[in-house]
């Protein structure tokens, strides 16, 4: 069938070689969607250039090569980041992307959608679902391997995530499109107190934090985005329905953490031997709890602006 549709778009028009391909690319790998995995590299660069979340290093890497050695997979790849800002949760979705596709965030095939800009209103829930929904559709026409990353879930109107249904279960047809190859990343910060509040006992009790496993907070994200009306998945039939592939938790940065991602900002400025620098941001930080200062409250967000303030 793949071979048919390839001379025929060899031999045809170019209206009619296009209505071809869009067909071969939605049942096809080979299709030129521009998706070109490599898998060892996203694990070295997630390995290298995220600091302190050997959870969602390990996850991210173990579920995403899973997925991509499945050449007929029953469903979509469907990973959601929860954890306070600054994190890292925006930088593992950029890593990720980088690896599959040639051109990067770039890629045509490569979806953002950021509340505030596409979904600013809690009026117009309706509207915006059906908006997804063909927007969605649409893209997996163009590319069976396409990305959905939704940014900031935290401000999603509750209801829009729950159109998505359909194409994030295991049917095998669903409005004639071949869906199960896509990857969906939902961002946000809900759930960020239960991973705190994990982190910080397993400190009290001498753990340490690469002794943290991802089971310890699977449960109670997922409940936490759940019941949270400050949620885009409250009360979703996405969670309920058991549609998350995995819930991956981004936990807050120490001290070192810090210091770790300005000695990295500092060398891709040419500046890799200002150690004062270094200890001038990691000290200017604020850190909580108050008995302890453990965890920066911005994690590595502000490090730029620090190092600009210090250089």
């Amino acid at each position: 069938m793949l071979a048919v549709l390839s001379v025929l778009c060899l031999h045809l028009c170019s209206p009619v070689c296009g209505v071809f391909q869009k067909l071969y690319c939605s049942i096809s790998d080979s299709c030129e969607c521009d998706f070109k995995p490599n898998i060892r590299d996203l694990e070295w660069d997630l390995y290298k250039n995220v600091y302190g979340q050997h959870l969602a290093q390990d996850i991210v890497s173990e579920e995403v090569a899973r997925f991509l050695q499945n050449k007929s997979p029953e469903r979509p790849l469907v990973l959601s980041f929860h954890g306070s800002s600054g994190t890292g949760k925006t930088l593992v979705s950029s890593i990720l992307v980088n690896h599959l596709y040639g051109s990067a965030m770039s890629s045509p095939f490569v979806h953002t959608f950021v509340p505030a800009l596409h979904f600013p209103s809690s009026d117009r829930v309706q509207q915006y679902r059906e908006e997804l929904k063909r927007w969605v559709l649409g893209n997996l026409t163009q590319c069976a391997r396409s990305v959905f990353l939704f940014e900031e879930m935290e401000k999603m109107p509750p209801g829009v995530i729950d159109i998505l249904e359909p194409f994030l279960g295991p049917s095998h047809v669903v409005f004639r499109t071949n869906y199960r190859k896509a990857i969906y990343v939902f961002i946000g910060t809900t759930g960020e107190e239960v991973i705190h509040r994990e982190v910080l006992e397993s400190r009290q009790a001498g753990l340490d934090r690469e002794e943290i496993q991802w089971a310890d907070f699977q449960d109670a994200i997922a409940q936490a985005a759940y019941n949270s009306s400050a949620s885009g998945f409250f009360r979703s039939s996405v969670i309920s329905q058991k549609l998350v592939s995995r819930f991956v938790p981004f936990l807050p940065l120490s001290r070192r953490h810090v210091e770790r991602c300005a000695q990295s900002q500092l060398c891709q400025r040419g500046s890799c031997g200002r150690g004062d620098v270094v200890a001038s941001v990691g000290g200017d930080m604020t850190y909580d709890p108050v008995p302890g200062h453990y965890f920066s409250t911005t994690g590595c967000k502000t490090v730029p602006a620090k190092i600009n303030l210090f250089l």
